[in-house]
């Protein structure tokens, strides 16, 4: 069914200003010290959203925290560039969101997460990768995102590990794998994965 008139321009409203939210916050970030780090699930976590992820988090000096869910290819391309689109997270899932290498900040408002690697969604960014030869880049459909004390309050209920971001696990060609083997890192020993309830996927 189409949506009215009304509900669209609501719609187009709501798309209008969390993309104002973003680019504010991430123009200020850029130039911010790095601050990137890995939320890796618990076992425990059920939310469909984030069981068994591996999320790449940057926080913004307004205290909400964006990211992007490294462990979650899809079966979808970008059709300028052919580049794998990964599913970034719940937010804004038709946006496209950019991880990338980057000698010096971008002109164009984006997250440091590393002290080469930024994150953004600003139309000039993702632009100049596009069309670019380089491939220093990760494409992601939609973000993660947490107001400000959301995420420490799930911290506080046990559901996320954190360990040390690197470029080598932001941009690993095979994520298969990864969240296992980062549970086991931050849990300091084998864990027999077989006790753990699977993912369950959407037909």
């Amino acid at each position: 069914m189409a949506r009215s008139s009304h509900a669209s321009k609501s719609w187009t409203a709501r798309i209008i200003a969390a993309l104002s939210a973003f680019a504010f916050a991430a123009l200020a970030a850029a130039q911010a010290p790095a601050n990137g780090a890995l939320l890796i699930a618990k076992p425990e976590l059920t939310d469909a959203n984030f069981a068994r992820t591996v999320v790449l988090v940057t926080q913004a000096e307004s205290g909400e925290t964006v990211g992007v869910i490294l462990n979650r290819p899809t079966q979808r391309t970008e059709p300028r560039s052919g580049a794998v689109l990964y599913s970034g997270g719940p937010v804004m899932r038709e946006v496209l969101v950019a991880v990338f290498r980057a000698a010096q900040p971008p002109a164009a408002p984006a997250f440091r997460v590393l002290r080469n690697v930024y994150l953004s969604m600003h139309p000039a960014n993702l632009e100049r990768l596009l069309a670019g030869e380089s491939r220093d880049y990760r494409l992601y459909s939609g973000f993660s995102g947490w107001a400000p004390h959301q995420l420490e309050a799930e911290m506080l209920r046990d559901g996320w590990y954190v360990l040390p971001a690197s470029e080598a696990l932001v941009f690993r060609a095979d994520t298969a794998g990864m969240w296992e083997e980062l549970v086991e890192k931050a849990r300091g020993g084998r864990v027999d994965f077989r006790i753990i309830p699977q993912r369950e996927t959407s037909k």
